[in-house]
């Protein structure tokens, strides 16, 4: 009696632990689900889903109105934005390295969501009169590069083109300056893009970095960014190999190609505690084998099969499985629930770009877990199952 009892704790901390792990792996996964799903709507919202290219013509694209409306007549595209993008360098105080954009203000409103994403000024690159001084045209700076900079609303920077400069050994020109006046400040709450973007107008650009009439290339917007690959691929087979394109995917294939790592990671690692679980099912069906060894023989003497005997301990470490999981799943779509609807958890606004824990369910995840420990608890059985199918039936019941 006192030795089945022992069994039946050593059971209830099997379901204990495949509970655990299957309860941790779904909270786990549901916040690097969150952050991923937020990190891509943010890239996305910033930033265009293709970018369209023409690096055998210099500088960059002429006649790209008709082109932008040949692109628009492919089907799955919302809108085309000209745009100009080159490495200056911006200086008030203190000198920084940015990528300066060079936009039009209606185009960009189609193909990204910088406007909302402003924190301070307007979306306006107008000549800016201000008392005291000539009218200056506007720039719109990244928070990062502001607080860099030192600078607000309505002060002044200087931008510094590395047109002329030479790394050969040549004839070096003067490197063009200019002087803007800053009319709005962005906040997307990415880096990447805070500290190192400053928009100003693509005809500014087109002056101040030598284009001409030329632009740098094509913004494009698609009514659903997973299709991206397949719309830039026929925009390539409808304009011809001279042009090349990029899509949101590719520019971040090294960020998300990590996030996906480090999922795998996790799932890795907290399996591991359904795998210590595992170890717990193996040792309750040995004990039980040595318990129930009589019984076992007396069975198999009345006709039992060894194939039924294997069964029913199979069945019995199944159980444990289907118990632990079920409620870990319970538990674990619970916890991520109550963190989507509550937000029990918030996170310093000062440190990171969203005001609590985000999560979100998958249900492939939900089936890879529940699969995974149902697996581990089928596996973790066998070989109590098959010690106790080879029991001789005269061996067991001998001193009886």
């Amino acid at each position: 009696m006192q030795k089945s009892g022992y069994i039946s704790l050593i059971t209830l901390f099997s379901i204990g632990g495949i509970l655990v792990g299957v309860a941790a792996l779904i909270i786990t996964l549901g916040i690097m689900n969150g952050f991923e799903t937020e990190v891509r709507s943010r890239i996305i919202g910033f930033d265009a889903h293709i970018r369209l290219f023409d690096f055998d013509k210099e500088p960059g694209l002429a006649n790209y109105p008709e082109l932008i409306s040949e692109i628009k007549q492919i089907d799955r595209i919302k809108g085309c934005a000209p745009f100009i993008s080159e490495i200056c360098i911006i200086r008030s105080e203190k000198p920084k390295t940015i990528v300066l954009k060079g936009v039009n203000l209606e185009a960009e409103a189609e193909v990204s969501k910088i406007k909302e994403y402003l924190v301070a000024g307007e979306f306006n690159f107008g000549e800016v009169p201000f008392e005291g001084d000539i009218p200056r045209p506007g720039i719109l700076l990244g928070r990062g590069i502001a607080d860099r900079l030192v600078v607000d609303i309505w002060d002044k920077v200087r931008l510094i083109s590395p047109v002329g400069l030479s790394i050969t050994g040549g004839p070096v020109q003067e490197p063009a300056t200019r002087q803007f006046r800053v009319t709005g400040i962005f906040e997307s709450g990415l880096s990447e893009y805070d500290s190192k973007i400053a928009y100003i107008g693509i005809e500014e650009a087109q002056d101040f970095l030598k284009y001409g009439g030329n632009i740098g290339g094509i913004e494009i917007k698609l009514d659903d960014y997973e299709d991206a690959q397949f719309v830039a691929d026929k925009i390539i087979k409808k304009l011809g190999p001279s042009y090349t394109t990029e899509t949101w995917l590719e520019r971040n294939k090294t960020l998300f190609s990590s996030m996906q790592l480090e999922k795998w990671g996790a799932f890795i690692v907290l399996s591991l505690i359904i795998l210590v679980a595992a170890f717990n099912i193996i040792s309750t069906l040995i004990m039980m084998v040595l318990e129930k060894n009589i019984e076992i023989g007396i069975l198999k003497a009345m006709g039992a099969s060894s194939k039924s005997i294997m069964k029913i301990f199979l069945f019995h470490g199944l159980i444990v499985g289907v118990i632990g999981t079920t409620f870990g799943s319970i538990l674990g779509y619970l916890a991520c629930w109550s963190q989507i609807k509550f937000q029990w958890f918030s996170l310093p606004s000062d440190l990171y770009f969203i005001k609590a824990l985000p999560v979100e369910l998958q249900f492939v995840d939900f089936i890879s877990i529940t699969l995974a420990s149902l697996l581990i608890s089928i596996l973790a059985s066998i070989y109590p199952a098959w010690k106790a199918s080879r029991l001789e039936p005269v061996e067991a019941i001998r001193y009886e």
